[in-house]
């Protein structure tokens, strides 16, 4: 771990990325499988089932984001600044406060997921059995929001220290067992109970809890650079977290709000176009897992040379990260807009659902490359402690697509203009997050040490 540390702040930039990115982006691939896999068995229940599970995705990826790029980014960024500057006890505070802070965080999701889901995916859309399933599946799943929660913090935690194998090989093998055990319960194999659309929830609340719980105790005994114990609150540790925490809950609501906008939107439509968006926009979820194989380490590296007061050097990586996500994520994505039989043929649906997912990938697919390096670039921005700017693009990206959304339905324009609206949204962030990069707060060396003791 202190080798990569040295390599962060004096290595070659594009061989440090690739080289810590590796197990993040071979994480990120074994997230997609869960997404994918999930949908397929979901996609056996019949298009109610995938209906429903469309209503509650966007708040699973919401609770995602936000444990693991809001509050957790924002924790790396804490612990990755002071390791930096040397502020080892500190670090050991942050630490404390993100993990207080995140169980927080995840019994506000399981008190509104869990008490009061039906009213929200009323308002999206949903009705009837579609509504029913949305609203069980939910319970489950935010039921156990908290073993969420402190997987990613703890895995945060790893990554400020310069640790990206152990989180990695964790959450492969999480990811593996969560997809058996999810196949296993929605479609009855090996003689488990036939749960139906329950399976996946009850599936990743358990891989969760394993994976959290092996990461506490390698915290606690297997390595030896900070400590996880309780210290006494104050409001430095809190307030360094949530000068990020609070501008990434904002963000990674934008993000989700804007898919949970475009869902309601879509409903509208009826149930097979629902069904087919669901298919069709699961590959802007799947990407940010991508995304964040290397975003993640940007945070982390940007935030360790930020504390060390080599801003320039944390520019440069900046820039490298997002150039191999706009390259990883365009090549992928083309792909599929212009085969997206590729990706459709996965799973089991009626023609007018796939001919819906058809018309979202093509008219969407390319603009994917412009999202996946926005976003690289907001998580590098997470490094520096600085997000305003990057936060107000993700807000214009939302507003911009909620007043198209509303025209469409007052106007009564066709699904186009929806799919056409979730494009231009996609530029917004790409083109946006990189004219941040100008920003004043990339622009000059960061005496670090006076901003972590302010």
């Amino acid at each position: 771990m202190k080798n990569n540390i040295d390599l962060i702040l004096n290595g070659p930039v594009l061989k440090m990325i690739c080289k810590l990115s590796l197990p993040n982006s071979i994480t990120g691939i074994s997230m997609v499988l869960i997404v994918i896999s999930d949908a397929y068995f979901v996609s056996k229940l019949g298009n109610v089932s995938l209906a429903s599970l469309a209503l509650v995705f966007p708040f699973i990826t919401l609770m995602q984001m936000m444990s693991a790029g809001a509050i957790g980014g924002a924790s790396t960024s804490s612990i990755s600044r002071f390791l930096g500057a040397n502020l080892i006890e500190s670090a050991n505070s942050a630490i404390w406060h993100a993990v207080l802070i995140g169980i927080s965080m995840s019994i506000i999701y399981s008190v509104i997921f869990v008490l009061f889901p039906k009213y929200i995916f009323m308002s999206m859309g949903g009705d009837n059995d579609v509504l029913e399933g949305a609203v069980n599946f939910s319970q489950i799943a935010f039921g156990g929001a908290v073993f969420t929660w402190l997987l990613y913090i703890f895995s945060a935690v790893l990554r400020a220290i310069g640790e990206f194998v152990i989180p990695a090989i964790v959450q492969i093998s999480g990811c593996i067992l969560q997809i058996v055990l999810a196949g296993a319960l929605t479609l009855g194999w090996f003689g488990f109970p036939n749960f139906g659309l329950m399976g996946p929830a009850i599936a990743m609340i358990f891989s969760h809890f394993i994976m959290a719980l092996y990461l506490y105790f390698y915290i606690k005994s297997k390595q030896n650079i900070v400590k996880l114990c309780p210290y006494s609150l104050n409001k430095e540790s809190f307030f360094d977290i949530m000068k990020v925490g609070i501008g990434g809950l904002i963000n990674s609501t934008t993000i989700a709000g804007t898919v949970g906008v475009v869902t309601a939107t879509v409903s509208y439509y009826g149930v097979d176009a629902l069904a087919g968006y669901g298919l069709g926009s699961r590959l802007e979820i799947i990407i940010t897992p991508l995304v964040f194989g290397i975003g993640s380490v940007l945070t982390a590296t940007v935030g360790i040379n930020a504390g060390a007061n080599q801003i320039n050097r944390a520019r440069k990586i900046a820039w490298v990260g997002a150039i191999i996500s706009f390259l990883v994520v365009g090549i992928i994505s083309g792909i599929v807009s212009f085969y997206p039989e590729l990706w459709l043929d996965n799973f089991q649906t009626n023609f007018l659902s796939k001919q819906s997912a058809i018309l979202y990938l093509i008219i969407v697919g390319p603009f994917y490359c412009f999202f996946a390096a926005g976003q690289t670039l907001y998580f590098a921005s997470q490094g520096t402690g600085k997000i305003f700017y990057p936060v107000l693009v993700g807000i214009i990206r939302f507003l911009s697509v909620s007043i198209i959304c509303y025209l469409a339905i007052k106007f009564s324009w066709s699904i186009n203009s929806i799919f056409y609206a979730v494009s231009f949204g996609l530029g917004i962030t790409g083109i946006g997050l990189g004219l941040c990069m100008l920003s004043r707060d990339w622009k000059s060396e960061i005496n670090q040490k006076k901003t972590l003791n302010t």
